[in-house]
């Protein structure tokens, strides 16, 4: 497996597994532990998606060693603030069975986030957390954090497909030796995603699908992935990314379909503030 190194050394899967919007705790068990078969080593979750104890017990029972498995979590919006980040870490901890995790994120830029981020920094010196860094902090939040943290992000986890390749975020984190990571990889097949004609023109090239296609694109692209599927011959499809290679011609077209929008939600909006901060756990 690929390996991108993040701003302290710490070395992180390139290709790994989200757990997002499945909250059923067998199912997510059940899920997790047919990832880890595949091969997977990068598990995604998060205090907001009600599965941390699922993921945990799917770790412990799959009987590979923790140094082995990248484990992620993200803090939500109602633990923000000093105490209660610094409670939560805890709790994810609990729950997840184990004694550290490889990577917590500030899962939104909302609420005392200044405060989450000085407990998840205490939490890293004491050795609770390997790396930390945000979630959905689009360049004026980044950039305010940034200059105002004493351990600066090692990644910043957004919203990123071939239809919104964050370009300019992109070039914003790296001036700040932060690494981008994306969810929804396949923006949750909008736009017709998997039908698009770039996309399968390429892949009919290197006998692969559009899903490993745009994988690889953001893969080569130096974006860490975490896609979901629920399904294991999907999870097998989706691992199976590095054996060809995307040429420029491949990655300038693929660049094109990018429109530099958002296809799930605007951070910007104030109706969609409100409905983040409401959103309790």
């Amino acid at each position: 497996m690929q390996a991108v190194k993040l701003n302290n050394g710490v070395e992180m899967p390139i290709l790994g597994f989200g757990v997002y919007q499945i909250p059923d705790n067998k199912e997510c068990e059940r899920v997790v532990e047919d990832a880890l078969n595949v091969g997977y080593r990068l598990i995604d979750t998060a205090q907001a998606y009600f599965n941390e104890e699922a993921v945990g017990s799917a770790i412990k029972n799959s009987g590979i060693d923790r140094k082995e498995i990248f484990l992620v979590s993200k803090i939500w919006v109602s633990n923000g603030g000093y105490e209660k980040a610094k409670a939560s870490i805890d709790e994810s901890l609990r729950k997840l069975q184990t004694d550290y995790l490889d990577l917590m994120l500030i899962h939104q830029p909302f609420n005392d986030y200044y405060g989450t981020y000085r407990a998840m920094e205490e939490a890293y010196k004491s050795g609770k957390l390997r790396a930390i860094g945000v979630s959905n902090f689009y360049p004026d939040r980044f950039v305010d954090l940034s200059h105002f943290c004493e351990i600066q992000p090692m990644i910043n986890q957004v919203e990123t497909h071939v239809f919104q390749q964050q370009k300019r975020a992109k070039e914003i984190m790296k001036e700040h030796n932060t690494q981008i990571m994306s969810w929804g990889p396949f923006a949750e097949g909008k736009n017709n995603y998997f039908q698009n004609e770039i996309l399968k023109e390429i892949g009919a090239k290197y006998n692969k699908s559009t899903a490993q296609v745009a994988l690889r694109f953001l893969t080569q692209e130096g974006v860490i992935v975490i896609p979901k599927s629920t399904h294991k011959n999907r999870m097998e499809e989706n691992f199976d990314i590095f054996d060809f290679e995307l040429t420029e011609d491949d990655l300038n077209k693929i660049r094109t379909l990018d429109t530099g929008k958002s296809l799930f939600c605007d951070h910007y909006s104030p109706e969609f503030v409100d409905f983040i901060v409401n959103y309790k756990i």
